[in-house]
């Protein structure tokens, strides 16, 4: 009886496994007749939906230089357009090299167009991420980032904090050393963050844990998801819960004193004792605003220190421009920077524009329709996910001229493009979304450029600096790095009539 069971469910076996290529031939016959119809409905843009399932994301995701838009952009833009159809992060995608649609997507966002990042980025940054979040939520955590980065913030107890942990790290650089920019950069940016968020002070055995704690995070973040023991991921999620438990711990003693007493100094301080958010919230809004705070400047300022050398009239009118603003310090008997200075730094400011425009810190950004779109006579789906591709238009040679060039003096009103000054600034401004655009435009953008700015002060009027590895560039994985930490080799100037005396 056993054996004729045994046969039996063994003769099942064997017919399932014969049936099951078959089941599955059908299965993906359905799906691509399901496609067909679709796209018959409606006017899709052309593209290529790629393989089922993994759609085209390999290719899309495939590491090239920062400074293009990768061999898989330029190849769907030459043979589709700059308005395309493809299947990335296992969704329906329209890709966007367009500006116009680019700014559209911007625009109107809650109304058309939402945010919708892959899940495993919420899961990492935690659902209250403002990375995440949409609607009213969205809106109320980044009133809360906005209200604490105030402009008279800025101008003050900012403005101050930012030149001081600029000398930190700066003072600590030895000469004819080679040394990681990159690592410098993230190290000036995180105690800026760590300090500015929850009062930490650099070099204090928990702020360099939590740093290190960090940089596992970090790891996790622009890796694979693949929740298994000993990937970069499942590190990660361990070393969020970390930081978490810290930054609890953090709050607790705040609340101890009482909620009257909280010093407000801090981001921390400043959301216990102005918003009614859960503790959940403030601690995945803390860790989020920690990662938004730190790696792109971080990564904008590394790019900065990159693109400089190969433009050395781009460092003399720098170091003109900050000779003349610490000569009137000194006359004026005042040794820290102030805001009036800071406004001062309009070549500066060309150059960070440029760094951003050619460095693409934020590549694309992740957008999901929520209704039935048309633009161009291009139908775009409700629930589909769209990508607004940031660097293809900051690198598109109908919109900047020489793209690939670093040319900081594109951005003065006094060009040389051949435009007229006020139609090319209109013209390029239109198409520079470095921070993004509309309601979810980056709530630290100034603080972002106020940090490159004051950092490129006294790198240029302390220090002189060569590139150590000629091979080493900004890769885009999508995120951007330097493979090798951009290692360079810095040297004072001779003249020390006008530097800080604290370098």
């Amino acid at each position: 009886m056993v054996d004729r069971q045994s046969a039996s469910m063994s003769s099942d076996s064997e017919v399932i496994l014969c049936l099951l290529p078959s089941v599955l031939a059908l299965f993906l016959f359905l799906i691509l007749i399901r496609r067909k119809q679709q796209q018959t409905r409606l006017h899709l843009p052309p593209g290529n939906m790629g393989w089922p399932f993994l759609g085209e994301t390999l290719g899309y995701l495939k590491p090239y230089s920062a400074t293009c838009t990768g061999q898989f952009m330029e190849q769907h833009i030459s043979r589709y357009g700059k308005i395309y159809k493809s299947n990335l992060f296992g969704e329906p995608t329209i890709v966007s090299a367009d500006a116009g649609l680019n700014r559209f997507i911007l625009q109107n966002e809650g109304r058309l167009f939402e945010c919708s990042y892959p899940r495993s980025i919420g899961g990492i940054l935690g659902k209250w991420s403002m990375l995440v979040l949409v609607g009213d939520m969205h809106r109320d955590m980044r009133m809360i980032s906005l209200n604490f980065l105030s402009h008279a913030r800025l101008r003050t107890h900012l403005m101050r904090e930012v030149e001081k942990h600029t000398l930190l790290v700066l003072s600590s650089w030895k000469e004819n050393s080679v040394f990681s920019a990159q690592d410098e950069a993230k190290k000036f940016t995180f105690n800026l963050m760590a300090k500015h968020i929850m009062s930490l002070d650099p070099g204090k055995p928990e702020t360099e844990q939590l740093k290190k704690l960090y940089v596992t995070f970090m790891k996790g973040v622009v890796s694979a998801p693949v929740n298994l023991p000993g990937t970069a991921y499942r590190k990660a999620l361990q070393s969020r819960s970390t930081i978490l438990k810290f930054i609890e711990s953090k709050m607790e003693e705040r609340l101890k004193e009482g909620k009257e007493n909280i010093d407000e100094d801090d981001l921390l301080g400043w959301v216990l004792k102005h918003s009614n958010l859960s503790k959940e919230q403030i601690l995945d809004l803390i860790l989020s605003l920690l990662f938004a705070g730190h790696e792109t400047s971080s990564v904008a300022i590394a790019l900065a220190i990159y693109f400089l050398p190969g433009c050395p009239n781009a460092i003399q009118q720098l170091r003109e421009e900050h000779t003349e603003i610490a000569k009137a310090k000194k006359q004026a008997g005042e040794t820290e920077l102030n805001w009036d200075d800071y406004k001062k730094m309009e070549f500066t400011q060309c150059v960070i524009s440029e760094t951003l425009r050619l460095g693409n810190v934020v590549r694309f950004l992740h957008r999901k329709a929520l209704k039935d779109v048309r633009y161009k006579g291009y139908d775009i789906p409700c629930g589909w996910k769209v990508l607004p591709v940031i660097a293809a238009v900051h690198l598109d040679p109908l919109l900047f001229d020489q793209p690939q060039h670093f040319n900081p003096w594109r951005w003065q009103q006094n060009n040389n493009s051949g435009a007229s000054s006020s139609s090319y600034t209109s013209m390029t401004s239109s198409n520079f979304m470095p921070f993004g655009g509309g309601p979810r435009l980056c709530a630290g953008s100034e603080l972002a450029k106020l940090e490159m700015a004051v950092f490129i002060h006294h790198l240029v009027l302390n220090f002189h600096w060569d590139l150590e590895d000629d091979l080493d560039q900004p890769f885009a994985f999508p995120f951007v790095d330097f493979q090798n930490g951009l290692p360079i080799t810095a040297r004072r100037h001779q003249n020390q009539s006008h530097i800080n005396p604290k370098i």
